[in-house]
């Protein structure tokens, strides 16, 4: 005679993000692989799936795995899964690979801006909040 309420909670995964059928999900990526390209491994719901980074990909850059994402009730087709690639700086340098690094930033200063495509478009934003 009485109602009979039901309370679910979806525990929050370690990996995954959930909106609607679309999954979402943070990729660590060296900066090796990120300045040469490379193929790496993300995970899936349904194991590991590779894909292909292009060369110079950027920090926040985000791709798209067709129907890797959750299958909804009323949908007859898979969501996706959105990788969102997270550039790690390394950490924890050799005296040996701190002059590396060294000697590559200055060939980038040599190179000019080209190396760089989102700073000349931040120090413009800079600039303008001064004038």
């Amino acid at each position: 005679p009485g109602d009979l309420y039901i309370e679910i909670r979806i525990k929050q995964h370690d990996i995954f993000e959930r909106d609607g059928d679309d999954l979402h999900c943070s990729v660590p990526v060296p900066l090796t692989s990120a300045a040469l390209g490379g193929n790496i491994e993300v995970p899936t719901l349904g194991g590991k799936a590779e894909i292909e980074i292009p060369e110079g990909t950027q920090h926040g850059k985000t791709f798209r795995l067709r129907g890797k994402g959750i299958k909804g009730i009323r949908s007859s087709y898979p969501g996706d899964l959105y990788c969102h690639i997270s550039v790690e700086t390394p950490v924890k340098l050799t005296e040996h690979q701190r002059k590396l690094l060294k000697e590559l930033d200055e060939s980038f200063k040599k190179g000019g801006e080209k190396h760089s495509p989102n700073s000349k478009s931040w120090t413009d934003r800079v600039k303008n909040i001064f004038k």
